[in-house]
């Protein structure tokens, strides 16, 4: 069982930066890829980004991709999503997420941190 906690949302100007963390429960954190998702109003949940348990192996969508960063650190149990040269089109809520390595679906989600980008 792992539990996820984000944190560091906020409201933004267009142009600006935030960094999201995520912060899971348990000793066995790196045994785990970890990603990031995203929801804007009256839209599916899409994947931003993905890393690998060793911090290694990343994947950007296309829409962040030169923007955001995704990295972690496993001895803090924690992942981060550096946010940058923000846009209004990135207003949503973020979700972090694990999943086992070799399943493709991710199992554990956290609650969701807010994100409000202002033009």
């Amino acid at each position: 069982q792992v539990q996820l906690v984000e944190s560091g949302g906020g409201l933004v100007q267009a142009g600006g930066s935030l960094r999201l963390s995520c912060v899971a429960s348990g000793r066995t954190f790196s045994s785990y890829d970890m990603g990031w998702f995203r929801q804007a109003p009256g839209k599916e949940r899409e994947p931003v980004c993905n890393i690998n348990r060793g911090g290694v192996s990343t994947y950007y969508g296309d829409s962040v991709k030169g923007r955001f960063t995704i990295s972690r650190d496993n001895a803090k149990n924690t992942v981060y999503l550096q946010m940058n040269s923000l846009k209004p089109e990135d207003t949503a809520v973020y979700y972090c997420a694990a999943r086992g390595v070799g399943i493709r679906t991710y199992r554990y989600w956290g609650q969701g941190t807010q994100v409000t980008v202002s033009s």
